[in-house]
């Protein structure tokens, strides 16, 4: 069985926040060294709640010549519990979790394909899409959302209005709506979660179509990350309240 887990492809280096600026670049404290480094940061959100100056910031430290910065943002400490921020990384893990059967509506199926075209004359694309069922179900097609913001014990999505995330919704309903199962994975990739939500006062048209997508038959996935200075790892699934 396929491992639940993804472990950093580069060594981790621990600092502290001074600035995030231009949604992709942070400038970060090395303690040990006395100097600020400029990190990219892989997360679009508005990462509210985690840009504290002086918390501690996760990165790998990948010097290469095909890359502008040596470093990346994993994570962001609040309290003391690590929070995963980079976006580029919960379509593979999700994929992997799923490969290791740790998803009971997920289970079964043999193939699972990446960033397939879907949608009205294929202008989307789906980030997983579970095809050859063991049971003969239909295919799934899964979208996945990095989740960060923490209200109480509430793990809410979304951080900032998103008319994206609304058409994804939107369009789970066309491809139910055709036959196929569809799925809406919410990766939280933090530890100190009771349950997950939407942000209806962030967004409440988002919330509004979940609650719709969901009588339709989506399926609401919270699933937890642990993040570590290893990588990320299954640490289970939250419950969600509508």
């Amino acid at each position: 069985m396929a491992s639940a887990e993804i472990n950093f492809e580069a060594p981790v280096v621990i600092g502290r926040l001074v600035r995030r600026y231009k949604r992709f670049f942070m400038d970060v404290h090395l303690e040990d060294k006395d100097e600020v480094v400029v990190a990219h940061t892989p997360n679009t959100g508005s990462m509210k709640g985690l840009l504290d100056e002086g918390n501690r910031v996760m990165m790998t430290y990948n010097p290469s010549p095909k890359r502008k910065l040596d470093y990346s943002v994993q994570a962001i400490e609040v309290g003391d519990t690590w929070v995963g921020c980079n976006t580029h990384l919960p379509n593979r893990f999700v994929a992997a979790v799923i490969a290791a059967q740790k998803i009971p509506e997920l289970t079964g199926y043999d193939t699972i394909r990446k960033e397939v075209k879907y949608g009205l004359e294929n202008r989307s694309r789906i980030d997983l899409l579970l095809e050859d069922h063991q049971g003969g179900a239909p295919s799934c097609y899964v979208e996945v959302k990095n989740v960060t913001l923490k209200e109480g014990a509430g793990a809410l999505f979304p951080d900032a209005v998103t008319t994206r995330g609304q058409k994804h919704i939107e369009e789970l309903l066309g491809v139910m709506a055709q036959g196929h199962r569809a799925a809406l994975v919410f990766l939280v990739q933090r530890m100190d979660c009771e349950h997950f939500a939407p942000a209806d006062a962030i967004d409440a048209k988002y919330g509004e179509l979940l609650r719709k997508a969901e009588k339709s038959g989506l399926c609401i996935i919270p699933v937890v990350a642990q993040v570590g200075q290893n990588g990320v790892g299954f640490a289970g699934m939250l419950p969600f309240e509508l």
